[in-house]
């Protein structure tokens, strides 16, 4: 027996000999990578630019003796892998300054030798006012517009004008993600924006959770095939740099086309929903808005679209009005009835820069045939080229909350910017834009079947409204219901019952107060824009506007 077990351990010992010299011809040679040089070529650099083009383009090729990869870590907070050693890395910091370039090459068995450069590179692109908008000048915080339609959506990555902005093939209802543990920790997320030592920092703050596309399941370790809501680490600042879009969008001349400014996050950082993407393209910025759009990663043919606000959106129950209070059917043709309906007079501009004279003459308003017409028109009056009308419902009815419906057909013509709104009614003690407006439907002529709903209230008013717009069909040619629903805890902004606009109430905001009814028809102006010198005339047809409480 003992020469058995003698035999046994002889025969362990060679395999064990084998193994190890098995192993060494797999891994060759474990020393560190030598003869480590690193080539930059700044893009456009010249005797009369040394620093480059203004692009702030750099391209780097590294090269080493036995390195099976390379990692490039940057001064201005960035990283990148480089398998290849080659690389091109643009640098965003306005201005011409100077980078530490740090380069490492890795070897078998994870040894590695590192060299440092240093280049001066000149960049000539900056977006102040996005880094602005996004973090106020010290700290912002954004959340997703979750009751907005198509807070998530995704459209074709594609050349097409008519599809490339707009993610037409999934749009997500209102707090559509809310409903399911899979996927309710999206609405979790916190975006944090910030400038640090003049550099803008990104945090997210994803709760604990993060809300995966099935694609990337695998980085959790998952097997679903259907998105979902898996523990991830999100913690640690990110360093974010601007560059210059290169999207398909850019120049097609198309509505709600990219802002031209691309938003790079660093070591992996994501806004929200993770889609193996850091790079996300600003489509529109204000102060308390933004939509953004990011390709999906390993899939060039995707465009994802997401939708964020710094107003954290509050779910409230389901708030509905049926009980009708107030109501105009315009059934009887002739003047609108005067106990419903005043009016404001005159010219000046009305804060806007309009060009119409608002007059109650029947050339402009007239009840007829079922409709009440508010007719624009190419007419010389008291100095102003163009006649029109604005009905008011103040000191005849006022209210605080309920729902407001107005079916209507839209003037057409460049130039014509009808409405249908709500003004606080202590507006001449309470000084707009303090008293609060609610803009339940805006259009121009000029942008033909684009649908905008705003609330004006300090802080956010003009050209910095709370607003979001639809496009719809057949605006002047074809009758649509315009809605809104306003209540304690938010007002809703719907076309033909389709809801594009959500913003919460709180007891901060002026819209909590009395307000009364506005229908006009103004010309031109800061929003109507440029007037077509053809344009004769033309009518907002209104076939009743009706009030629930």
């Amino acid at each position: 027996m003992k020469t058995i077990v003698n035999k046994i351990l002889v025969t362990l010992s060679l395999l064990l000999v084998f193994s190890c010299q098995e192993e060494d011809n797999v891994f060759g040679d474990l020393s560190a990578p030598t003869n480590l040089t690193v080539q930059a070529t700044v893009v456009g650099a010249s005797t009369v630019n040394p620093n480059g083009d203004g692009s702030g383009v750099v391209n780097f090729v590294a090269t080493a003796t036995n390195a099976i990869s390379y990692k490039y870590v940057f001064s201005d907070g960035t990283t990148a892998n480089a398998p290849s050693g080659q690389l091109q890395k643009r640098f965003t910091q306005p201005g011409t300054n100077e980078y530490t370039i740090t380069v490492t090459a890795s070897g078998k068995g994870g040894v590695s030798t590192t060299t440092t450069l240093t280049l001066q590179v000149r960049s000539d692109f900056t977006d102040a006012e996005a880094v602005q908008f996004l973090t106020g000048g010290s700290q912002k915080s954004w959340y997703w517009s979750a009751s907005e339609p198509g807070h998530l959506g995704v459209g074709p990555n594609s050349t097409d004008a008519t599809q490339n902005y707009y993610p037409h093939w999934y749009q997500a209802a209102p707090w559509e993600k809310a409903g399911s543990p899979d996927s309710s920790c999206l609405y979790e997320n916190v975006l944090h924006f910030s400038l640090v030592g003049g550099q803008l920092k990104f945090l997210l703050d994803n709760g604990g959770s993060t809300f995966f596309n099935k694609d990337f399941n695998s980085v959790v370790g998952a097997t679903s095939s259907s998105d979902g809501c898996y523990s991830y680490d999100t913690s640690g600042l990110k360093t974010v740099t601007l560059s210059p879009s290169e999207s398909l969008v850019v120049g097609n001349n198309i509505p709600n086309q990219t802002r031209g400014t691309m938003l790079n996050i660093s070591d992996g950082g994501f806004m929200g929903y993770y889609i193996g993407q850091s790079s996300y393209e600003i489509m529109s910025i204000t102060n308390n808005r933004m939509v953004v759009r990011a390709v999906m990663g390993g899939n060039p043919a995707l465009a994802w679209y997401h939708t964020f606000t710094t107003i954290q959106p509050v779910q409230d129950p389901i708030t509905d009005y049926t009980n009708l209070v107030w109501s105009d059917e315009f059934n009887t043709d002739g003047a609108p009835d005067t106990v419903k309906w005043g009016y404001d007079i005159g010219a000046g501009g009305w804060g806007n820069g309009e060009a119409q004279y608002y007059t109650n003459s029947s050339n402009n308003v007239i009840v007829q045939g079922g409709s009440l017409k508010i007719t624009a028109k190419a007419q010389n009056l008291s100095g102003s080229n163009y006649t029109s009308a604005r009905l008011k419902s103040e000191n005849k009815f006022e209210f605080k909350y309920g729902k407001v419906e107005v079916r209507a057909k839209l003037p057409v013509g460049g130039g014509t910017w009808p409405a249908i709104w709500m003004l606080g009614e202590n507006y001449a003690t309470n000084t707009w834009p303090a008293c609060g407006e609610i803009d339940i439907m805006e259009h121009k002529g000029n942008e033909p079947n684009k649908i905008h709903g705003s609330l004006h209230y300090p802080g956010n008013f003009g050209g910095n409204a709370n607003t979001n717009t639809t496009m719809i069909t057949g605006a002047s040619t074809q009758f649509h219901v315009y809605k809104a629903v306003w209540s304690p805890n938010s007002i809703k902004i719907y076309v033909d019952n389709v809801l594009f606009h959500t913003v919460a109430n709180s007891g901060s905001l002026p819209f909590n107060a009395n307000f009364f009814l506005i229908l006009n028809v103004a010309m031109g102006g800061n929003f109507g824009g440029t007037i077509d010198p053809a344009f004769s005339q033309s009518a907002m047809e209104v076939d009743y506007v009706r009030v629930y409480q």
